[in-house]
């Protein structure tokens, strides 16, 4: 099934939030992400770097589809959180997204709307600092052929207007090519054709 689009929406750039609320300080940190390994190295260096903060909530959406997602309270009331943080994310049509909020408590308690409403403003603060940028959704793979197979390969290559890179061209060759989803059917049809060409997905 070829997918309607391949583009989404994310940002650039990492961006900074910042909400103040009697005497609590909410400082939300947004941060351009595609995997959730990175999710969780930046939630990390976060509580690290923050250490003295009460809470450190977050948010997150990944890929075309948005469908990989968490929402985390961290210790604050069940849903007063992550899912404030997370709203502003899709409320901005976003992707490939962490929005961290750090809290320094104040020692006045907000209730659960003072809650919602504190990480809801400080994450919107944070992505009106960022650049929203359109991404390509698309798959890697390895390619390794004889090297008399090489002018079909790279004819394949330019047709489809398709960014490759690592090459190795020896009697036996191999390259990495980024294929956007919209031409991937096309491209593995034409690839397979090609005597002696073989592929792997890869994550680099």
């Amino acid at each position: 099934m070829i997918p309607v689009s391949d583009t989404y929406r994310s940002i650039d750039a990492p961006g900074e939030g910042l909400f103040k609320d009697n005497g609590s300080r909410f400082i939300a940190l947004a941060y351009p992400v595609e995997s959730e390994e990175e999710v969780k190295a930046i939630v990390s260096a976060a509580r690290k770097e923050y250490h003295d903060a009460r809470h450190h909530c977050y948010a997150y959406r990944l890929g075309l589809d948005g469908s990989v997602w968490r929402a985390n309270d961290d210790g604050e009331p069940s849903g007063s959180a992550g899912r404030p943080i997370l709203g502003q994310i899709d409320s901005a049509g976003l992707s490939d997204i962490l929005v961290v909020v750090v809290r320094y408590f104040g020692g006045i308690k907000l209730g659960i709307p003072g809650l919602i409403r504190a990480y809801k403003t400080s994450t919107a603060d944070a992505l009106s600092h960022v650049k929203v940028v359109e991404k390509v959704a698309g798959v890697r793979y390895r390619l390794s052929f004889p090297y008399d197979r090489m002018p079909a390969v790279m004819k394949v290559l330019k047709d489809l207007d398709l960014e490759y890179g690592d090459q190795d061209f020896a009697l036996d060759c191999s390259l990495s090519v980024r294929v956007r989803l919209t031409r991937k059917d096309v491209f593995l049809e034409q690839i397979n054709d090609i005597p002696g060409c073989e592929y792997r997905e890869t994550n680099k």
